[in-house]
């Protein structure tokens, strides 16, 4: 987990780096792969805790201690967009990669004891809480990055034309929101974060999750090799999926990115048919996995609020979840980047405010991976 977060107590209770830029070229595939995680995890997790949070005595104490939580509010203040208050919910969801310890051994790499940010989603749950969207941010966009104070006080100064994934690395969870809401211009009302190792331990503890591939896929840096065909992925088969770029498609983050949210879709799936109401030690062993595994804000850091923010979103299944990635542009100077398509990008930016859903107009034209297809729910 991030440097800056800090434990929940275990009792019941409520300037910038520039980016350098290639010449011209085609889109290189052999780019060092940074560890991914699908953060989707994080709001499967928070379903899990919903039971797991029914427990008494100890395993409260023992689930409300694994949380962490970070202070969005108090970090940001009062200079972020206005809370639109039509029944919607804005959720940011980011993975992170600290580069030591577990996360180490199963990303590979060197630890230089920073920690990234490469998958990011904005979840947005419609009023009612029946449907939701979801948009992928690239971590390759090359942004404008505000001015931000973290968590710890320290203040980061803004930075022009750098990669969104920057934000993260510089200043944690609350430079990365204040980028996100800078972009938007939408209030996000929670933050949710996972480690990838904690998402292969989850997927394991759910007994695995079935996809259909309609394409062989052999990613040497993912360490996955699977054939077409039906698969019941362990932890480490998924996160394998989740990170790989060179295994099918371009190479892209973006065919990646289509691969994760077709994974997430067949994850959420999987959830609403676990049978972990009838094996309390399998529903503990998830609720376990959860709370250690998740970052939050602290509007939803303790067991109970987390369960009760859960609740809200436990009834969405994967068909009534649409999926983009924002929209983007290849950068004409450097294949490997991407811009932001500020026009579209502003259609779908306004759909979210008003609560409609994202126009199919927002999306057309728009530079996208080879990977849709290859992946779907089992």
């Amino acid at each position: 987990m991030p440097a800056e977060s800090t434990p929940e107590p275990g009792i019941p209770g409520d300037p910038g780096s520039s980016t350098q830029r290639s010449p011209k070229g085609r889109r290189r595939k052999t780019r060092s792969t940074r560890s991914k995680a699908l953060l989707i995890t994080a709001w499967t997790a928070a379903g899990v805790v919903v039971l797991g949070g029914t427990g008494a005595g100890y395993l409260y104490f023992k689930l409300n201690g694994n949380l962490k939580s970070v202070d969005i509010n108090q970090a940001l203040g009062s200079d972020r967009p206005t809370k639109v208050d039509n029944g919607s919910e804005n959720i940011l969801v980011l993975g992170s990669d600290t580069r030591s310890g577990t996360n180490k051994e199963l990303g590979g790499g060197a630890d230089d004891g920073s920690a990234r940010s490469d998958t990011a989603m904005i979840v947005h749950v419609y009023k009612g809480h029946k449907r939701a969207s979801v948009v992928s941010i690239p971590r390759d966009t090359l942004v404008e990055r505000p001015a931000c104070v973290d968590t710890k006080g320290t203040i980061h100064g803004a930075a022009s034309g750098v990669m969104f994934n920057s934000a993260y690395s510089t200043g944690g969870a609350a430079c990365a929101v204040k980028t996100v809401e800078s972009m938007s211009g939408i209030r996000m009302d929670h933050y949710l974060e996972v480690d990838f190792s904690g998402f292969q331990k989850l997927i394991d503890d759910l007994g695995g999750v079935t996809v259909t591939t309609t394409k062989a896929i052999s990613d040497h840096e993912s360490h996955l090799r699977l054939t077409a065909g039906s698969h019941d992925l362990n932890g480490k088969q998924a996160l394998g999926l989740v990170r790989t770029r060179h295994g099918v498609g371009d190479g892209s983050d973006l065919g990646r990115i289509q691969l994760q949210q077709a994974f997430m879709k067949a994850l959420v799936d999987q959830v609403k048919h676990v049978g972990i109401l009838s094996n309390p030690k399998k529903l503990y062993d998830l609720a376990d996995t959860a709370t250690k595994t998740v970052t939050t804000d602290t509007d939803i850091g303790s067991v109970t609020r987390l369960a009760s923010f859960a609740s809200g979103l436990k009834g969405i299944g994967s068909s009534h979840m649409n999926m983009v990635t924002m929209p983007v542009q290849y950068d004409r100077a450097d294949a490997n980047r991407v811009l932001v398509d500020k026009a579209k990008a502003e259609l779908v930016w306004k759909a979210l405010k008003a609560d409609r859903p994202i126009p199919k107009a927002a999306t057309e034209g728009t530079a996208t991976g080879t990977a849709k297809g290859v992946v779907s729910p089992g």
